[in-house]
């Protein structure tokens, strides 16, 4: 029901934000962990999680609290937090995020953590045995419209919620507190994945 052009817009929209979020987050980020135990990587990174967990629902209460504009500016706010997370994640199981497969990487655990049961068996089969597939060398065959679509009838429901007066600062925490806890999960289930295929 929703005419093309709008479709367009989005993916154009989603495309160039993700892009830059992604040519931006590796300034900040560690350098990999290098000859540490998988255990030691999952601890570092549930901890990273739950500091990731905790800014995400403040963000996500401040912008429920104010109101629908503020509302608005939730939605690009938690994107750079959730790439954020997943470079420093790609940081701490000893992976370069600023080499390009790293970055279709990052992309692919999104993906899989916020699509539906319909596409999710298909993003998971693109992450099996990542390190030994040929990857592409640049954005040019990603599939960004796929991409802004289920993430964006992933979270559309609960984020309208964040915009209801009085109720919208609860929900967007929990809302939000909820979406990271599910990235961070998805993300380290896909390094162990990565791992034990290595």
């Amino acid at each position: 029901m929703i005419p093309e052009q709008v479709h367009a817009t989005l993916t154009t929209v989603i495309e160039g934000m993700t892009r830059t979020i992604l040519t931006g987050a590796d300034l900040t980020t560690a350098q990999p962990l290098i000859g540490a135990s998988l255990a030691e990587r999952d601890h570092r990174a549930a901890a990273a999680i739950d500091g990731y967990r905790k800014t995400a629902a403040v963000e996500g209460g401040v912008a429920g609290a104010g109101g629908f504009w503020l509302a608005l500016a939730d939605f690009p706010a938690l994107l750079v937090i959730k790439m954020k997370l997943l470079f420093d994640l790609s940081a701490i199981y000893g992976h370069e995020a600023d080499r390009f497969e790293e970055r279709l990487f990052i992309l692919q655990i999104f993906q899989l953590a916020f699509s539906g049961p319909a596409h999710r068996p298909t993003v998971l089969a693109g992450l099996e045995n990542w390190s030994a597939r040929a990857h592409p060398a640049d954005f040019a065959h990603f599939d960004w419209r796929t991409f802004q679509q289920t993430y964006r009838d992933y979270i559309d429901l609960a984020k309208m919620a964040q915009l209801i007066p009085v109720v919208g600062a609860p929900i967007g925490a929990v809302v939000n507190w909820r979406l990271l806890e599910r990235l961070g999960e998805t993300a380290m289930n896909s390094y162990r994945l990565r791992v034990l295929a290595e």
